[in-house]
């Protein structure tokens, strides 16, 4: 097809973003054919928690980055050998970029294939140190392998009617699940969510979907503790200087959880009257003290190898200080990495097809312009408890 003219949003430094022209794509991989890619019209393209970091300037990514990993879309041009997929579907792309072929995608392990990115196991879209593929929070975006990769919706009338809840199938609705299941949530588990933002409000909701018993919702902004109570959690203020155990016995007569979520990450801050400084294992340590012997630690927070804003010079290069004796003598399973999101994807989307899950409520979607992703960050970088969906061309709001 004819090139037309494309947008995205731009990584400028430390806490500028822009929204800038940049070029078409086109089905290619460097010098050579992309003959087993697609390329999508963006229908919804979401601002997410793991390019904040980024925008603060807490990562080592490039100026000049094309953001953006969570991408709906409609197939608008297939390469020659892209056989199940066709021009006008609308899809769901999963924010691993997976081929399908290596030792790892056959055993289901897409967060770490070993074929897309030269620098080390496992790909993203427009991120920093996976891979380096254009990122999809733009008009038009390249999408390899797609046969592989591409959850495609089993009716686009429908599929558009629910876009806002399906805009969240590509990363964190997957990954809030996948912190739950990998900490044996279950019917009747006790649960502590450690962080409210989308993330850990679609990790709590995702518990309530598996049949927890008792939700727990962690966090300093009141406006996200509120959003998570709107759905059915128990919230614990974490500026309160009392103990977490004492405020998760007050709810459920136990100083002890089944399974804890850590939602939150390397950009942790301490609670009570440590909660203006960071400490970015204390949510790690808190886990373990809280989890009861033999339960299962999950954790879809986004863990560092380099932080260039870190404050002291072992959390600059990754390493924490933990307190893994304890972990070791309770018999606590740790699961950690990224969500293969196709492990759980097609699921995901039946429970919202068939109406189980209010996904796009639990985290409180706001629509935004393209042009408006600038500001989108600024507030989400405030504490918005909001997860910004942005419309590139204008589609969701006619």
């Amino acid at each position: 097809m004819a090139s037309a003219s494309n947008r995205g949003v731009i990584f400028q430094g430390a806490g500028k973003v822009t929204v800038e022209t940049i070029d078409f794509p086109k089905l290619a991989l460097g010098d050579r054919k992309c003959d087993h890619g697609v390329i999508l019209k963006i229908l919804t393209t979401n601002i997410c928690g793991s390019d904040q970091h980024m925008v603060r300037g807490r990562t080592t990514a490039p100026k000049g980055l094309v953001l953006g990993h969570e991408i709906t879309g409609q197939v608008i041009e297939c390469g020659r050998d892209v056989e199940f997929i066709c021009e006008g579907d609308v899809v769901s792309v999963p924010f691993n970029i997976a081929c399908g072929r290596c030792r790892n995608c056959k055993e289901g392990k897409t967060g770490i294939c070993l074929n897309v990115n030269p620098a080390r196991p496992g790909a993203a879209y427009g991120y920093v140190d996976m891979g380096g593929w254009v990122g999809g929070q733009a008009e038009y975006v390249m999408v390899p392998y797609a046969d592989f990769n591409l959850l495609k919706f089993p009716d686009r009338e429908q599929a558009v009617e629910k876009i806002t809840d399906l805009t969240l199938l590509s990363d964190i609705f997957p990954t809030g699940y996948h912190g739950c299941v990998t900490a044996g949530v279950g019917p009747g588990s006790i649960v502590y969510i450690a962080g409210a933002g989308p993330v850990g409000l679609a990790a709590a909701a995702s518990a309530r979907l598996l049949g927890a018993a008792c939700v727990i919702v962690g966090d300093m902004i009141p406006e996200r503790l509120r959003q998570a109570r709107s759905f059915g959690c128990e919230v614990v203020d974490l500026r309160m200087d009392v103990k977490l155990s004492d405020m998760v016995a007050e709810i459920t007569g136990s100083p002890e959880v089944d399974a804890f979520v850590d939602c939150v990450g390397f950009e942790a801050h301490g609670c009570g009257h440590d909660h203006g400084h960071e400490q970015p294992a204390t949510v790690l340590n808190s886990a373990m003290d809280l989890t009861r012997a033999g339960g299962e630690i999950g954790i879809p927070g986004l863990y560092v190898t380099e932080d260039p804003g870190a404050q002291d010079n072992a959390a600059k290069m990754g390493s924490l200080s933990l307190r893994f004796g304890l972990g070791w003598a309770k018999s606590h399973s740790f699961h950690t990495g990224q969500c293969p999101v196709m492990r759980y994807n097609r699921a995901l989307m039946q429970a919202i097809l068939f109406n189980r899950v209010e996904i796009a409520k639990a985290v409180n979607v706001q629509v935004i312009s393209l042009d408006d992703a600038p500001k989108g960050y600024a507030d989400f970088d405030g504490g918005a408890a909001k997860k910004f969906v942005i419309d590139p061309h204008g589609l969701v709001a006619a």
